[in-house]
């Protein structure tokens, strides 16, 4: 009884978490699934048959596949931006004390604390102040996805600084390597991980953003708008393709990175 309970008791979390882990991945699971649906009405939410015609013509539905383009173009390079600015502002607020630090480590969280309405709503009345009225659009939508990344990108930058053992650098320096090759050779191989990190979730958030860059989008039309504007009349199968190959590919980074960061830790070993 007693090797009984005691293997219950190794055990029970591990099952809980793959239970819960289960539970959260069955919409996946749904989406994957009515990637290949052959509904029989324009508004049919169940799955009526099976068909690959879904994958064969992707962009089917008129304006679809330029929605997608313009979404990956815009993540893309909110990516970039946030995460070279959110970078360099983690390692200031880490690594320096200046005066006002305490204040920007507050106004760094904000964003992440404030309804996407109040944020949206609030760079809407920026943009209009600023005399961009009649230019909202592309360049619009990107200045806000970097605005709202940029804090994503500071809080997972920041607590892998923290768990950064000084001493790797000290022992370094004391190697007689300069601060250039420290920074390059110890420090950056051990924070990049917090850094891909970042770059994955701002991707993931510009991508699905919907209320703050449909408040700033103008006339352009991202993915999450063309679901949305889709959804009032009908829903493509297709919007499941576009889904499924998204998570797909975020799979595949996660275990490329995984596999990496093994390979160079064997090998280190």
């Amino acid at each position: 009884m007693t090797r009984v309970g005691k293997w219950v008791s190794d055990h029970v979390v591990l099952g809980i978490g793959l239970l819960v882990l289960l539970y959260m991945s069955l919409p996946i699971f749904v989406v994957i699934l009515m990637s290949f649906n052959d509904p029989v009405a324009r508004n049919s939410y169940q799955f009526d048959g099976f068909t690959i015609d879904n994958w064969l013509n992707p962009c089917e539905p008129f304006g679809m596949c330029d929605s997608v383009v313009l979404s990956v173009q815009i993540g893309f390079l909110a990516t970039v931006g946030a995460t070279i600015l959110g970078s360099l502002m983690a390692f200031a607020l880490v690594r320096h004390r200046f005066r006002g630090r305490t204040v920007a480590n507050i106004f760094t969280f904000l964003p992440m604390a404030s309804p996407e309405i109040v944020m949206g709503s609030s760079l809407l009345a920026l943009f209009v102040s600023a005399g961009f009225a009649g230019a909202l659009g592309f360049w619009t939508i990107l200045v806000a996805h970097i605005m709202f990344c940029l804090s994503f990108v500071v809080v997972t930058v920041k607590a892998r600084l923290a768990g950064l053992d000084p001493r790797l650098e000290q022992a370094a320096m004391d190697l007689y390597a300069n601060e250039w090759q420290t920074f390059w050779r110890v420090t950056f191989p051990l924070v990049f991980p917090g850094i891909l990190s970042a770059a994955l979730l701002s991707f993931s958030l510009s991508f699905d953003d919907f209320i703050i860059t449909n408040l700033n989008a103008g006339q352009e039309v991202t993915f999450p708008m063309y679901v949305w504007g889709a959804a009032q009349r009908s829903i493509p199968p297709q919007i499941n393709v576009v889904g499924t190959v998204m998570f797909l590919l975020a799979l595949t980074l996660v275990l490329v990175g995984e596999f990496g960061s093994r390979r160079r830790a064997r090998s280190l070993g």
